[in-house]
């Protein structure tokens, strides 16, 4: 809902505020959560919600345009890529993507952005110092041309939701709440950083899908349900225990609720309040103390 208020969040903050951050993980799982039960908006697999879609692309440049108006900084969003020591191929390929998405932000006005690991420092830095030059910002840029609407906020035109899609986020949740049981709260998975943003995105989109009964494209040409869930989620417990074995020892109560976050009738607010007493019950002492 920030996004409808930018204006009026910077004027409440005027004397404390730095800037906005176009911070896309949470927008991506707060469209879900406050939207997710219609299904105009319904949102296609995760991979391919990305800035260049119609409501990220108005969203972000709507923030730079407020922001610089009001003189305040316009962060960009997170790169979520973490290298590979190992993999060359995928490091080029990453790399390449996220060069795309930083020089899209320095040419969209921002001042600034994330990333999610120190080696990625060197490939934002060099695209925003070669787009700033000797400033410290470009709040000149003013982004008069901009004209963004409540609806493009909104502009879903892609709901394709793959057997990979519904796959992968079952697989990055497991990965997730299993970690998140032992103390970790960001943790590298298939080369990206997953948080608990992240995390709320994939268990978020598989509620959406089953509500909606949404049908999928490639693999099992099926509507999505609580049995296609169950089967899934399944095999890639099955799956993770051969290949993750005693590194994951809470892998069967991370399913258990990944099951209570996706089977709900009612969307659980945050994956956390769901998962706070399966920490105080696994770590008694710690939470005491």
């Amino acid at each position: 809902l920030a996004a409808f208020e930018m204006d009026e969040i910077l004027y409440e903050l005027r004397d404390h505020a730095a800037g906005l951050n176009a911070g896309r993980w949470d927008y991506i799982f707060s469209i879900i959560k406050k939207l997710g039960a219609d299904s105009t908006f319904v949102l296609p697999d995760r991979a391919a919600v990305t800035m260049a879609v119609p409501f990220m692309r108005s969203y972000a440049q709507l923030l730079v345009r407020t922001c610089h108006r009001r003189g305040a900084h316009a962060i960009g969003g997170m790169a979520a890529f973490v290298p590979s020591r190992r993999d060359a191929d995928v490091n080029a390929r990453a790399f390449a993507k996220v060069t795309e998405d930083k020089e899209r932000e320095a040419g969209d006005g921002f001042d600034g952005t994330w990333v999610a690991h120190p080696d990625l420092v060197p490939v934002a830095r060099s695209i925003f110092d070669r787009t700033l030059g000797d400033r410290l910002h470009q709040k000149d840029n003013r982004r008069e041309d901009v004209r963004v609407s409540p609806a493009d906020l909104l502009r879903v035109t892609d709901r394709t939701v793959t057997e990979d899609g519904v796959r992968n986020n079952v697989n990055v949740a497991l990965q997730y709440l299993e970690a998140w049981l032992r103390g970790y709260g960001a943790v590298a998975i298939h080369n990206l950083m997953e948080d608990t943003a992240t995390a709320e995105i994939s268990r978020a989109q598989l509620w959406q899908w089953r509500t909606h009964r949404v049908s999928l494209t490639g693999g099992r040409q099926a509507a999505m349900s609580a049995e296609l869930y169950g089967s899934i989620r399944d095999e890639e417990v099955a799956a993770l225990q051969q290949s993750r074995g005693d590194s994951a020892p809470r892998l069967r109560d991370a399913a258990r609720l990944l099951d209570e976050l996706v089977l709900a009738d009612r969307f659980p607010e945050f994956l956390t309040l769901v998962a706070y007493p399966e920490l105080i019950r696994l770590h008694p002492q710690e939470v005491r103390t």
